[in-house]
């Protein structure tokens, strides 16, 4: 039962950064017992403003009581000492060690003071595991259990600290529906006992599930902070946006034609020298999206650097537009046809350090109307981009802007400009909303339907089942390097979830 006194409160928080104010005089708190979600798009102030809480930004302005107590938080350990745990998005574990020994992590217990007490550190965890439910192995190595076990690790860690506030950033991005289900029973049981917990997602659905509260924050201010029960999707992404948001994938039936993208047989080793693509077919026809569901960590990665020609096929083939181009170098596929948006924006998507015009031309500046003769155009450059960015609604900065200044939703659009504006007859599309708000994904998902109703084929690989199935006309599940099912696009999420995790062994034809 939630308690109305509040655990944590924080009042006027102001942090500011060159040219931004992150966060403007943003009131929010915490009651014993109870989930509050904080919702806002990407650059709305939640990371910064649970940074501040976790002791990794100091405040310019505004104060941080815990349980009616003023407190200053010069860094992570200070938040730890007054109860407050985080799990962020991507984990904090080290693989080659085992579950204890991450957990006891700088807090070990030692034999006369000098040695780590494996036995007692096995036990501790054993015990801390056993009164919360959770199914963990103290023994095994992190690097062979799974990701949602690993997650369960780090909210060990927090409760092993004593932690009774814990913020968990974006915890189901990489979880299946049922591991999800789990965490949530998991955090039932928390707050049960008592644990107050901060939830920051960008899936609604979740939050209308899970949430006791839900705070809004838009452009660093608090829009509103309401109760779950009378909450609608609709008009949380109303108060995020400041607009209507489409939140379902308006589509029509496909027109599909000729397969553009084929492969057979395809093998490919990863780095550690594994097989991690075993023997995979299908196709990909115009006029048609196909989905690729998957646990991450499946084979999705490699073969689709072995189709844009990023990673070298054992066997098989790849074909583009009836063309074998196993074996090709990724700019000659490319210029065959191939618009590849990754599935790392920043590694892989963009040069961070160049400008818009310069990411844009990434793949066409040598040719003809950027260059000729060997000489470069800038004026085309910047004539080129202004109209791409401006087709593809990017915010916050024009064709001279650096790609780094620009928030993860319009790194997003550049790249979706400049892979789709190319007009490619095959378009890979790898986890194009991550880490988005609804209303980016709403324009990603308008821009992928519409490639897909110009004839392109589209191969869309992604974590977020919904995104599969409301965007995809067929669905291919992925599991441990194969294919192991193909359904249409009424399949439920259950029955992908079992398959996605071994259930379904048997290899599609």
């Amino acid at each position: 039962m939630v308690d109305e006194a509040p655990v944590l409160e924080l009042r006027g928080i102001t942090k500011r950064f060159p040219g931004v104010v992150a966060n403007d005089h943003v009131d929010f708190d915490l009651r014993r017992g109870e989930v509050h979600a904080l919702l806002g798009e990407n650059g709305a102030g939640k990371s910064t403003l649970v940074n501040v809480l976790y002791g990794l930004y100091h405040p310019d302005e505004g104060s941080i009581l815990v349980k009616g107590e003023p407190i200053r938080l010069h860094s992570p350990k200070d938040a730890i000492k007054h109860g407050i745990g985080m799990v962020h998005q991507h984990f904090m574990l080290i693989p080659v060690m085992t579950v204890a020994e991450n957990i006891v992590l700088a807090t070990e217990p030692t034999q006369g003071g000098v040695l780590l007490d494996y036995r007692a550190a096995n036990k501790r965890v054993a015990e801390l595991s056993s009164s919360f439910n959770f199914a963990i192995d103290p023994g095994a190595r992190v690097e062979s259990i799974s990701v949602g076990q690993q997650q369960r690790v780090e909210i060990l860690k927090a409760l092993y600290r004593h932690a009774d506030i814990l913020i968990l950033d974006e915890p189901t991005a990489v979880l299946t529906p049922q591991e999800a289900r789990e965490l949530f029973a998991i955090l039932k049981t928390l707050t049960s006992q008592g644990m107050s917990v901060i939830f920051i997602t960008h899936k609604l659905n979740e939050v209308l599930e899970l949430a006791d509260r839900i705070t809004v924050l838009r452009r660093g201010n608090r829009i509103d902070t309401v109760d779950r029960q009378g909450a609608t999707e609709q008009g949380l992404a109303r108060m995020m946006v400041g607009r209507d948001v489409l939140l379902r994938v308006d589509k029509g039936a496909p027109s599909v034609a000729e397969p553009l993208l084929s492969i057979d047989d395809l093998h490919v080793i990863d780095e550690r020298g594994l097989e991690a693509v075993r023997g995979v077919s299908f196709e990909v026809r115009s006029g048609e999206i196909v989905g690729l569901a998957g646990v991450d960590g499946n084979g999705q990665s490699e073969l689709i650097d072995a189709i844009s020609g990023l990673q070298r096929v054992s066997s098989g083939t790849v074909k583009l537009g009836g063309r074998d181009v196993t074996g090709v170098n990724p700019s000659s596929i490319l210029d065959l046809g191939l618009g590849h948006i990754p599935e790392d924006r920043q590694l892989r998507g963009l040069v961070l350090e160049f400008s818009l015009a310069e990411n844009l031309a990434l793949h066409d500046f040598d040719k003809p109307p950027d260059s000729r003769w060997g000489w470069l155009f800038p004026r085309q450059l910047v004539r080129r981009a202004r109209d791409l960015l401006k087709r593809y609604d990017v915010r916050g900065g024009g064709p001279q802007t650096r790609a780094a200044a620009l928030s993860g939703g319009n790194q997003q659009k550049v790249v979706l400009a400049r892979e789709i504006g190319r007009g490619p007859s095959v378009l890979i599309a790898a986890q194009p909303t991550r880490g988005l708000d609804v209303g980016a994904i709403e324009f990603v998902h308008r821009q992928l339907v519409e490639a897909r109703d110009n004839g392109k084929a589209v191969l869309l690989v992604s974590l977020e089942l919904d995104e599969i199935l409301s965007l995809s006309d067929r669905v291919l599940v992925v599991y441990e390097g194969r294919i192991v099912a193909e359904h249409g696009p009424d399949v439920g999420e259950e029955q992908l979830g079992i398959e996605m995790t071994g259930g379904g062994r048997e290899v599609a034809a």
